[in-house]
């Protein structure tokens, strides 16, 4: 299925490629040196790198990941944000970032080569590396989606346009250009995609008849949660709140190097605790985008009378298509390049935060820490830009992957499971308890890791059945994904603590900067009440605890 776009969308089209590769041209000057490249500069207010950090997030997993999952599961997919993203940011921006930037590090394995040792820099940043070429592939997987749908490109040739130009604007201008691109996709998307649900509700007639519509299992976050078979994640609140409100939720936020990088751009500690605190505030709002375009689709799709249905492949239904259809539906010719390019725009922005971390990581925690150690800035100036194609080049393999899932949110949540559930249970124990080993965390984070993709791996070749894992006879592959994650956290947390008993520490003096309790921290109090991070992290909570008893 294809859609006619007119001349004016078109433009449009062509102006935004065009300005993102001009933005890269333009700022390939003021990267001459692997600080620029990598952090650019470390130059930013915390109101630039905050709509960055979010907007890095604001991928094909956001936009379209869960819209699809609305309509899969409902409006329980607000989880992932009102419980499963904010108390994870604030908690990254109170008591995490000032370990981070204090130290003075390029990237999260940076920051546990310091506290713990190189071969469990090595061992994350390697597992690292891998998660974020899987994730990158989800982007073009889904840019080719809507480049398939609008303009009747086949699957090749939408990736391959779609990768080029990525790898174009950030191996030139590096993290700078991603940055930079990143806040104009912010507004972009913000801009193009708010018509439809407004438009959506004007033709549904309104919020109350949308609810109406919806069978109980879709209409509730907390009410339905005692019973798996109540709702349609088939999880209950125990689910939600140990595996995506405190593992997975955590896990990302607080040690993913894509969205943290960015607060380590930032020119002071403040501001680098304040950019995840105001991207906390904007994530809070997406649910009113996503989660109610979701909805839109879903009811619109029961009514027989309405003509819209998702589209299909192979028998199988893309959930992913629900937010592309509901442009096509709504805009007319002339403004439907605007909600393309909104759509594009937050992909590029989730593919150029992957490819610059992955830079990163590759360049300075793989390359220069294993292969070359003694090499020049420049030289691992251009090791960066090398390691930028070469990474879009294996996301145009994994997009192949993520295309066979009929919804990229499941694929996403398992890849976190294997990585960031195990990772957040060792940089938790290394950041606030100074006797934690270098060797149990090496051993804690490789039985973690692997503990999880086992269980998977188990559950999906059916040699376990999966309510061993979710303690429930019904359960999705989503609820498995949460339940999984828990587990792996566990088995990380308890088997480090274990081993740390029985080796040798770190000498504290080498610890200062990097564990709570040897590290100081500077006090806010001369600030204005609206300046001081403890603060506006308080009024983000109550705002996110609002909203959940608003919608229980």
């Amino acid at each position: 299925m294809t859609f006619q776009i007119s001349g004016v969308d078109w433009t449009i089209l062509g102006l935004y490629f065009a300005f993102i590769l001009g933005i890269g041209i333009y700022l390939r000057k003021f990267t001459a040196t692997g600080e620029d490249f990598f952090l650019a500069g470390r130059r930013n207010s915390s109101w630039v790198a905050g709509l960055a950090f979010l907007s890095a997030n604001m991928g094909a997993l956001e936009l379209m990941g869960m819209t699809g999952n609305t309509y899969q599961y409902g409006i329980y997919v607000a989880h992932f944000y009102w419980i499963g993203a904010i108390p994870a940011m604030l908690f990254l921006a109170i008591y995490m970032m000032p370990f981070y930037y204090s130290s003075r590090i390029h990237s999260i394995p940076g920051y546990l080569r310091l506290r713990f040792d190189e071969k469990t820099r090595v061992l994350n940043a390697i597992a690292f590396a891998i998660m974020t070429l899987l994730v990158s592939g989800i982007n073009l997987y889904a840019m080719a989606l809507v480049l398939r749908t609008f303009l009747g490109w086949n699957w090749d040739l939408s990736m391959w346009t779609a990768a080029g130009t990525v790898a174009v604007y950030v191996a030139l201008g590096g993290l700078l250009s991603a940055i930079f691109t990143e806040i104009i996709q912010f507004f972009l998307i913000w801009f193009g995609l708010l018509l439809i649900p407004i438009l959506g509700l004007v033709e549904i007639g309104g919020w109350s008849e949308i609810v109406t519509r919806l069978p109980e299992s879709m209409g509730a976050l907390w009410s339905t949660s005692g019973n798996a078979a109540d709702n349609g994640m088939r999880v209950t609140w125990a689910g939600i709140v140990l595996g995506l409100g405190f593992v997975l939720s955590f896990g990302y936020w607080t040690t993913d190097f894509l969205v943290v990088q960015r607060a380590f751009s930032s020119r002071d500690l403040r501001s680098a605790r304040m950019t995840p605190i105001i991207a906390s505030f904007f994530k809070m709002a997406l649910p009113f985008i996503v989660i109610l375009a979701g909805l839109i689709a879903w009811v619109l799709a029961q009514d027989p009378t309405s003509g819209f249905a998702l589209l299909t492949e192979g028998g199988q239904e893309r959930y992913d298509s629900a937010l592309p259809l509901l442009i096509a539906r709504y805009y007319p010719q002339g403004l439907i390049g605007l909600g393309v390019t909104a759509l594009l725009a937050g992909f590029m922005a989730g593919q150029a935060g992957n490819i610059s971390a992955f830079n990163t990581v590759w360049t300075y925690d793989i390359y220069r820490s294993v292969i070359n150690k003694k090499a020049s800035d420049a030289h691992y100036l251009w090791m960066g830009r090398a390691a930028t194609v070469g990474g879009i080049f294996i996301s145009v393999m994994t997009a192949y992957w993520a295309k066979s899932f009929p919804s990229i949110m499941d694929y996403m949540q398992a890849i976190f499971s294997w990585v960031n559930a195990p990772l957040f249970a060792t940089m938790l124990l290394g950041m606030f308890v100074v006797w934690i080993t270098p060797h149990a965390a090496f051993w804690g984070l490789v039985v973690g890791m692997l503990s999880s993709f086992g269980m998977f791996l188990a559950v999906k070749f059916d040699w376990m059945p999966a309510h061993l894992i979710t303690l429930s006879d019904t359960a999705s592959a989503m609820a498995a994904n949460f339940w999984r994650a828990w587990w792996a956290w566990l088995i990380t947390f308890v088997l480090t603590i274990v081993i740390s008993i029985f080796t040798k520490p770190k000498a504290r003096e080498k610890l200062v900067g990097l564990v709570k309790g040897l590290t100081e921290v500077p006090g806010s109090g001369h600030l204005p009440l609206y300046r001081r991070p403890a603060f506006m992290a308080i009024v983000s909570l109550a705002i996110a605890v609002f909203l959940n008893i608003l919608f229980w």
